[in-house]
């Protein structure tokens, strides 16, 4: 009998919760009205600084995050405590997108959705394996079992936090829709490592 073991899984977490979007949305849009905002890997978008977690207003989600991470901690057995490095808002425009990346000098990732329609952009995550990339097998016609996928498109889902390792390429589609697409990012690092 052949025994077969999986092992190095790039473990991605998705929660949805319940908070309020509308309010966000007037918040950032109104932010970028008044800030010139970064260039990063956004392409005809909108990023602004890198402050946001110390905001008043966008309290109630900086601590869903938290919550969250302390999962994240107790599933991926780390000690000490989650701090957010630093958090920003993202406008996505029609036609705009965000080039594939990583997040340097942290350790955990990622996105919460405040706002998005069909068509704005899902987030798209690479297989972190350099050695898979070195062949492209021919596979048999059909869906694949996940372990095999060499991307992975995730839909953008308003009121989800997506959370993974900050060394994961990802980037966003173009948005295809008629309307914005707003997300907020964000960084984990443990304590003692600010």
């Amino acid at each position: 009998m052949m025994i077969a073991e999986q092992f190095f899984p790039t473990t991605v977490y998705a929660k949805d919760v319940n908070l309020d979007n509308d309010f966000f949305a007037k918040e950032i849009v109104a932010w970028s009205k008044n800030s010139e905002g970064l260039k990063k890997t956004n392409v005809k978008g909108w990023h602004s600084e890198t402050n946001m977690h110390t905001m008043q207003q966008f309290k109630p989600l900086v601590d869903e995050l938290f919550k969250m991470q302390n999962e994240v901690f107790k599933a991926e057995c780390l000690n000490r405590e989650p701090r957010i490095g630093n958090m920003w808002a993202n406008i996505n425009y029609p036609g705009s997108f965000n080039r594939a990346h990583i997040h340097p000098n942290s350790l955990y990732s990622g996105v919460y959705y405040i706002k998005t329609h069909p068509n704005c952009g899902k987030i798209v995550i690479t297989d972190p394996r350099p050695g898979a990339q070195l062949n492209m097998p021919t596979r048999v016609h059909g869906e694949l079992p996940k372990h095999l996928w060499r991307e992975v498109h995730l839909d953008a889902k308003q009121g989800r936090i997506i959370m993974f390792p900050s060394w994961l390429w990802h980037g966003v589609e173009n948005n295809q829709s008629n309307d914005i697409r707003i997300s907020a990012s964000f960084n984990f690092i443990q304590d003692g490592f600010q």
